[in-house]
């Protein structure tokens, strides 16, 4: 099983809201995900992005990939050296 961490809509229409989850990546957009790691909200003032950091570089370490939106919103997450 190969998981991928992405994100599942979860908002009203025209109104997205999304959670970050750990997922098989066979699985459909919004399928059953493996675990719950965060919640983004895009329309918010400062876009805000709630993650559980310590879950998130677990399903990292143990092989998991993250899509291409979750890598931007990990990238923005943690400061810079």
């Amino acid at each position: 099983m190969s998981v991928r961490l992405r994100l599942q809509r979860i908002g009203k229409p025209k109104r997205p809201y999304y959670r970050v989850v750990a997922i098989d990546q066979r699985a459909k957009r919004n399928g059953q995900p493996i675990e719950v790691l965060g919640q983004y909200d895009p329309i918010a003032p400062e876009n805000k992005l709630n993650l559980k950091m310590d879950r998130v570089e677990y399903w990292l370490k143990t092989g998991a990939q993250a899509s291409d939106t979750v890598k931007d919103l990990l990238r923005k997450e943690t400061p810079a050296k």
